[in-house]
């Protein structure tokens, strides 16, 4: 069973999660994996996947980012929260918390949507020895799958925006949309261009922190998920040149079902059928054979 933890986020916030222990972690060197989520879905979301890799032999952190879950404060009106505080911020509080409380564990990360972004904006990411992303890209809406593209933009770089600066965070539970987000991260996605450090504020030198990152990645995308297409996929990739990537792409009925989209992957019926993709790359770097799809390799420049 995880256990609660509290931990601070490279500033002090207070962010909390959960962390899966090998009662053997003493008598042999585990793996320590740490799962990303994607914006504005809380940890929780992930405690089936989470259960799975603490099986196959896995030390196990999840988290929330601050304004989110169990790292919500009472009000998130006067939060200060961006995209940048949680990748250099909270992500970079997780890494720090994986290496003093597993110390000697090869730290291993999956990261979901913008949780395989906020990876490369944490300063310590470069002790970070395997990377799986599902759907990882950074929101620029022309990216967007072209079918579904107008109605997300004015979902999410229209109407998102509006609410923010009415309510000054984004009651996004009331909407039926996730859980509700801070303003900063809001405005954030909303603003986002095709160079993300022309977009975020203070970012402009975190490109070089994506360089060095060593693990090596791998990053699928579905080909119905409207966020993780091939540009929007490829466009976050590009940005991770110390890394040898491979982005695999896959249909829906590569595994024998009508629809996966962008959240469905972490849902406990696809734990036979796509989460090996995930296990194995983390635990062996291995990749299946016969692949399900397609599989593009980029050098680590």
């Amino acid at each position: 069973m995880p256990q609660s933890v509290s931990f601070p986020a490279a500033d002090g916030y207070a962010l909390r999660g959960f962390a899966w222990r090998g009662a053997d972690a003493a008598a042999q060197p585990r793996p320590i994996a740490i799962v990303n989520c994607a914006t504005s879905v809380r940890c929780r979301y992930y405690e089936r996947f989470a259960d799975a890799l603490h099986a196959r032999g896995c030390d196990v952190l999840t988290y929330d980012y601050r304004g989110i879950g169990e790292s919500r404060p009472g009000s998130l009106r006067a939060l200060g929260a961006s995209w940048l505080d949680w990748g250099a911020n909270d992500f970079e509080g997780a890494l720090r918390y994986a290496m003093a409380h597993f110390p000697g564990q090869p730290i291993y990360v999956a990261g979901h949507s913008i949780g395989g972004f906020v990876i490369g904006l944490a300063p310590s990411a470069h002790r970070i020895e395997r990377i799986f992303t599902m759907g990882a890209q950074f929101a620029y809406w022309r990216d967007y799958a072209p079918g579904t593209r107008l109605g997300m933009y004015l979902r999410w770089h229209i109407a998102m925006p509006l609410i923010a600066r009415l309510c000054g965070y984004v009651p996004a539970k009331r909407l039926g949309w996730m859980e509700d987000t801070p303003k900063g991260v809001a405005l954030d996605w909303a603003g986002m261009g095709p160079r993300f450090e022309a977009s975020l504020l203070d970012a402009s030198d975190a490109p070089g922190r994506f360089a060095r990152v060593r693990a090596p990645i791998l990053a699928l995308g579905i080909d119905d998920d409207p966020f993780g297409t091939v540009p929007a996929i490829d466009r976050l990739l590009d940005y991770y040149t110390g890394s040898e990537r491979h982005h695999l792409r896959l249909a829906p009925d590569a595994v024998d079902v009508a629809g996966i989209g962008h959240f469905a992957f972490f849902h406990k019926r696809f734990e036979k059928s796509l989460w090996p993709l995930a296990l194995d790359w983390l635990l062996s770097q291995r990749l299946p054979a016969p692949l399900p799809g397609t599989l593009t390799r980029y050098p680590a420049r």
